[in-house]
Formats: C-alpha cells, structure tokens, sequence
C-alpha cells in the first residue's frame, strides 16, 4: 500500500510535529505540508525524509509568518496531487485534513483539534489580537468566516477520525458532525525518569502567552509569600509576568531540557492553568513521579487522577488555585510518586504507535474486503 503524509505545516518540532513523528515511524512515506522550514528540521527524523510544500513556501518570509497567509490555505492544500497513494494520513490542526483523495483512497485524519481560532477561540483570538474593530478587524472577521465554511464542507473528505483525547472528539463531533476514535498523543516518557526525593518549591513551565494563564499562577504564589514557585518558559508575555513576581516566585525564562527535567523532577507539584485539548507537560511532570495541580477542564482531566496524581481547580481564578495548593498541601504525603509515574507511562510513544498501527491497518483490511 502506497501511503502520504500530509501536516499542516512544519516549522518546529512542537507537539503535533510529536505526532507525525510517531506516524513518520511507522510509516515513512512522502509528506505533504504547506510549508517547512529546513533548518529546524535537522538532526530530527525528517531531516532526510522526501517533504512536498505548496506555493505558499515562495511567499515572502513564509517560513516565519506563514500564519498571515492564512486566506490562501484551503486554496493551497487542495493542490497537492495525491492520486499515486493508497492511504492518506493527515496530521491536522488546520486544514490538513481537507486535501483532494479519490473514493479509491483510504485518508485517516489524525485531528488535533479543528481550527481553534476560527470556531471556540474565534472571540478570544480577535480581542488577543486587537482585531475585534476597525477595517482590519472586519478583514479578520470576513476571513475567518469564509475558513468555517470551507472547514465544514471538507468535513466529509477523511473517512475516519483520530482524536487526541475525549474531549477533542466532543469538538469535532459538534463542528464536523463525525464520531472519533481516540487515541492520546505520544509522550516522551523514557526521557524522564521516576524521583522521590521533593523539594520544598512548586514549578509551572510554558510559553509565556494569554490562553497559558501563567499570570494567574504567579499571582496567586504572590498571595502565598511563604510557598515558593519556580516559573520556566519564555514568550510575549514575560515581562507583564516577571514585573508582577514577588521575592518568593523565581522567573527562569527559557530553560534547556536536561534544567527544565531537573526542576520537574525535584517540585513538589507541577501547577498547570491552561484548558489544553490534551496537555503534554502535566504527563511529562507525572512520568517524574511529580503531582500535577491543574485547572480542571479540557485533556488534562483525562491524564490527571483526582486525589490520586493531582487535584484539580475548577475555575481560572486566584483564589481557586490559592484553594487548590491549600488542599494539595493537607493530602500531599497521600500521593505514591509510583503510582503517579505509572499513570504516565500510559501515554508512552510505544502505546500510542501500538493503537495507531492497529487502528490503520483494521481499517486497511476493511477496505481491501470491499
């Protein structure tokens, strides 16, 4: 069976580029993405691999600002040419999942969400962005209406569904009117390993951008001057963050790997604020035995165990995850690093390749009796 790969785009090794490594293994194929940006592909998996990118790769500056082309994707992605292959996998948060197949072809789309700033992040996107008036915001609004119909009427072109947690599948399930197998991401969990010995200190690491809602954490340690916390990451917002930090919240900014793990490792809790369609980091903190303080919705209710891995905050508010820390504290000798770490290596990358691989090659074999 010939087989495609085709990603939104590849321009960093993030989360979704995760995911098609994983695919990328198990089956080494062609990809097909809108635009790739060579140099941050080496010493990766696709540093050598055949990758085919749409037109848009010879617009100015593409590979740093290939968002603001945004209008010419539909358009772009319809125009690869996939007719040689059997089996189409799309990795998609965008429109990967709307490329042109044939009824003889078999497309699986693996979807990370549907497109987050065009459906439930529309409103926060256009005032995050400063889009919601003015010409340029009406440009915005028109825009991104003409990317939901278009999104809507491919809806039909994967014959399956992957989801990367339950609660994805409820989204596409009411944007595309398709039911989802799920099947979680892969996580790295060999790369971290179990450590019982906790430190008196709590960490929170991410890009430093509005959704993530670390502002509210610090805020809340803040409130909390004899707790510490350690913050990790970099992004727009770090300054707004690091000016509002009191003496007992240390800002690292970016950090390497091997400083990030070490304080992962050591923390007594890792506190994770943002609503994430499934949320790797929370894993990654539990496969070091280390329990995880998180906002209770979206993936991260189907990685953390209540009371048995971490406690959840129900709301993205101050005094919620003062309350949270508070509760964390009375049953934090309750909490068996062991288990914690166990619960990780559910998620493991063999687990996920194990499922996946199954999954296409069932639906391979339906299609071959037809």
């Amino acid at each position: 069976m010939r087989t495609a790969l085709v990603h939104d785009w590849l321009t960093t090794i993030a989360g979704a580029e995760k995911v098609l490594e994983a695919i990328y293994e198990l089956y080494p194929s062609p990809i097909y993405s809108l635009v790739v940006d060579k140099n941050n592909l080496k010493n990766t998996i696709f540093e050598n691999a055949y990758i085919y990118t749409s037109f848009i790769q010879k617009f100015p500056f593409s590979k740093k600002i290939y968002r603001n082309y945004l209008p010419f994707f539909p358009l772009a992605i319809e125009q690869f040419d996939l007719s040689k292959y059997d089996v189409i996998i799309s990795s998609s948060h965008a429109v990967a999942k709307g490329v042109l197949t044939n009824h003889n072809q078999l497309h699986i789309c693996y979807c990370h969400t549907p497109i987050r700033y065009a459906w439930d992040l529309y409103h926060q996107y256009l005032k995050e962005s400063k889009l919601e008036r003015g010409l340029k915001g009406w440009i915005a609004k028109y825009i991104l209406h003409k990317i939901r119909i278009w999104d809507i009427s491919t809806a039909n072109r994967p014959d399956y569904y992957i989801a990367n947690s339950i609660y994805v599948a409820k989204r596409i399930k009411k944007i595309y009117a398709k039911e989802a197998t799920v099947i979680y991401p892969p996580v790295d969990i060999d790369k971290f390993e179990l450590y019982t010995k906790k430190e008196d200190f709590y960490l929170t690491a991410s890009r430093m951008v509005p959704y993530k809602k670390i502002d509210l954490i610090v805020q809340a340690f803040s409130k909390m001057p004899d707790k510490k916390l350690v913050v990790i990451g970099d992004g727009p917002d770090f300054k707004k963050i690091k000016k509002i930090a009191t003496k007992n919240i240390e800002i690292l900014g970016y950090q390497p790997f091997e400083v990030l793990k070490d304080y992962m490792k050591k923390a007594k809790a890792f506190i994770f604020a943002a609503e994430e369609d499934f949320g790797i980091i929370p894993v990654e903190a539990q496969a070091c035995g280390t329990p995880v303080i998180a906002y209770g919705k979206g993936g991260v209710t189907e990685t953390v165990i209540q009371n048995e891995t971490g406690i959840f905050f129900m709301e993205q508010t101050v005094d919620s995850i003062i309350n949270a820390v508070k509760d964390f504290e009375k049953k934090e000798n309750y909490f068996d690093y062991n288990k914690i770490r166990k619960n990780a290596e559910k998620f493991s990358k063999e687990n996920f390749k194990a499922k996946l691989k199954e999954f296409i090659e069932n639906k391979i074999n339906e299609r071959l009796k037809i």
